[in-house]
């Protein structure tokens, strides 16, 4: 079985080689660097299999290094901030981050969230680096053919794991298809945030609910704002 190759960009000395000793001792190759000019370089020499990014790092700071990586690749993203603030949080997301830890965190939670993003990444038919990814596979409903089911001019292919608006491709995140899959296996059903984290996230304990809202918001902007309905005090729905 491969080994798992994490680029981890922190600019604390001693976060850094603590937290690289404890990930290699789960089985974890670490490349270690103390800024995001470097954590780039890294990235496009290395092609990690994912990336954890300090938000507050000097020379390219973890949130614009999120994005440069985004631009280039759907290679899994966890971000880590040193305060839960929301800014912090929501921009990280924004930026195209597939979750996010708080410092102080304990080694084996943060495992835990590596490898809950990479079962999401894994099941993916989509390329690791660019193109549209995809996670796990819908329930094909009464409107699918051959796999595809259609929302409109919205095609969502669950067998090939592609996605086309009004005849477009639209690429989207590995975590961004599986959400999407989510609601396509049940259109019209509101779907809460917890088990949307439980589902998507693979989260078997309460998260943060503010990761669903902002990748609710980021696949809004690709397959229409209007195409995923917000019902309040409940969740989402994704409109037959």
């Amino acid at each position: 079985m491969a080994e798992t190759h994490v680029l981890f960009v922190e600019d604390d000395d001693v976060i850094r080689e603590a937290t690289t000793l404890a990930l290699e001792r789960d089985g974890f190759v670490v490349t270690a660097m103390p800024d995001g000019l470097s954590g780039l370089e890294s990235f496009r020499a290395d092609r990690p299999d994912i990336a954890l990014l300090d938000v507050m790092v000097p020379g390219m700071d973890g949130v614009s290094l999120c994005r440069r990586i985004r631009d280039e690749s759907t290679v899994p993203v966890i971000m880590l901030s040193a305060r839960a603030d929301s800014i912090d949080v929501v921009l990280g997301l924004e930026a195209g981050a597939d979750d996010y830890v708080t410092k102080p965190f304990d080694g084996s939670v943060l495992v835990a969230r590596i490898r809950a993003v990479l079962r999401r990444f894994d099941h993916s038919s989509g390329p690791r680096n660019g193109g549209p990814g995809a996670a796990g596979a819908a329930d094909s409903g009464p409107d699918a053919e051959g796999g595809v089911l259609a929302f409109g001019d919205l095609e969502v292919d669950t067998e090939g794991m592609e996605v086309r608006k009004a005849g477009a491709a639209v690429a989207l995140t590995p975590t961004e298809m599986r959400l999407l899959l989510e609601f396509s296996s049940s259109p019209g059903t509101v779907l809460s945030r917890d088990r949307l984290l439980e589902r998507v996230w693979d989260y078997d304990w309460g998260g943060d609910t503010r990761v669903v809202d902002v990748h609710v918001q980021r696949l809004r902007t690709k397959i229409g704002q209007d195409r995923i309905e917000t019902v309040r005090g409940f969740g989402y729905k994704l409109k037959a």
